[in-house]
């Protein structure tokens, strides 16, 4: 079936029936046209909103000029192209008729190809404006939306932090209730113990999650410290002992290139929560990732800035690789939330670091971790 293309209308206006017929017949085969004999019949018959206005300049009571002006200054007519059509051929007649508002000037005796060149054009140049301005409108609508959409986001997870806390007052409280009761064996004494444990780990994960939450919005007040960071990388391996061990990797810490020693201290300017949760993150992933029988390397270098890298066997996804600390970002993992990489990097920068993605070395993943050193305020 073939689209139909619309008509466009065209209001002529001049007070000479003799322009007026010459008019019709170089534009009724194109057009759909409306006459007005002056500019009262031109207000009257612009309600029909005609696609373009060829206007004579000369005539009785209100001049084309004018009458221009006019529909210029409503809103309704104002981006209705008029060209002016007239015996006025100085060019400060020619520059008034533009200065008014109309988008071209002809004279008289007009030539039919030029009349409709003319009107093509502006026609066209009307349709892409309209274009434009709806392509605008469009993309406000959808801008508008993402905010409201973004800002809800923010609230429910913003409440649902808030609220989630108040439960755990009961798991965390009722342990210790029952226990002192005196009624319990030690196997069930132990089992509340663990409720109470997990109750109080819940409850970390809830405050990191306030905290990321303060990184996103950049209000986040940050309490620097000197920070070992061997420590804490200490503290980080023995909780992913069972996952290293279940995979048969050996983990390898060096300082400066060589292994790590007993007495061994690598400061820098942190927290040190935010630190062990950014470690824990980068690890269980290198872990994760790394082929069975591999081994991990962490190696930490010192300097006007603190540098680890995080190097283990396997490689990243090309597909992720561009926005591989984005966040939802995950690949290959089924319970993955694509927040681990990218809470590590909210709390490297907070913390005036970054993080770099090194893929360069053939199956090999590299994490870059830059923290800034602890400088000593006595020295």
């Amino acid at each position: 079936m073939e689209m139909t293309t619309k008509r466009a209308t065209i209001l002529l206006v001049d007070d000479e029936p003799a322009n007026l017929k010459l008019l019709r017949e170089i534009l009724r085969k194109d057009y759909d046209l409306l006459f007005a004999h002056n500019c009262a019949e031109m207000f009257q018959c612009v309600v029909k909103q005609p696609d373009l206005i060829l206007l004579d300049v000369m005539m009785p009571e209100m001049d084309g000029y004018a009458g221009c002006a006019q529909l210029q200054a409503n809103e309704t007519t104002h981006n209705i192209p008029v060209i002016f059509v007239t015996a006025k051929i100085e060019m400060e007649d020619e520059i008034r008729g533009l200065e008014v508002g109309a988008v071209d000037y002809l004279t008289k005796p007009v030539q039919g190809p030029v009349v409709r060149a003319r009107i093509k054009t502006h026609l066209a140049l009307r349709e892409a404006r309209e274009i434009i301005a709806r392509q605008n409108r469009e993309i406000l609508e959808q801008n508008e939306a993402l905010k409201q959409t973004a800002k809800l986001r923010d609230d429910v997870e913003h409440i649902l932090r808030h609220d989630l806390k108040g439960p755990l007052n009961a798991i965390i409280g009722m342990p210790d209730v029952l226990i002192s009761s005196g009624s319990l064996n030690a196997d069930q004494e132990q089992l509340l113990r663990l409720i109470e444990d997990s109750g109080y780990r819940l409850l970390e994960m809830i405050n990191r999650s306030l905290d990321l939450y303060k990184m996103e919005q950049g209000i986040y007040q940050l309490e620097a410290r000197q920070v070992n960071i061997l420590l804490i990388l200490d503290r980080v391996l023995t909780e992913l002992k069972k996952l290293i061990h279940g995979k048969q990797l050996s983990v390898n810490t060096l300082v400066n290139g060589r292994a790590v020693v007993p007495g061994d201290e690598v400061f820098v300017a942190g927290e040190e929560l935010l630190y062990h949760s950014m470690l824990s993150n980068l690890l269980k992933n290198a872990i994760e990732a790394s082929p069975v029988e591999q081994s991990v390397v962490i190696g930490l270098e010192q300097g006007g800035q603190s540098v680890i890298r995080i190097s283990n066997k396997g490689s990243v996804p090309v597909a992720i690789r561009d926005n591989f600390f984005g966040k939802y970002v995950t690949s290959g993992k089924r319970q993955g939330t694509g927040l681990g990489t990218y809470s590590a990097m909210l709390i490297a920068k907070t913390s005036g670091g970054n993080l770099l993605l090194d893929t360069t070395k053939e199956g090999e993943t590299s994490i870059i971790i830059h923290l800034k050193a602890w400088v000593n305020s006595t020295e």
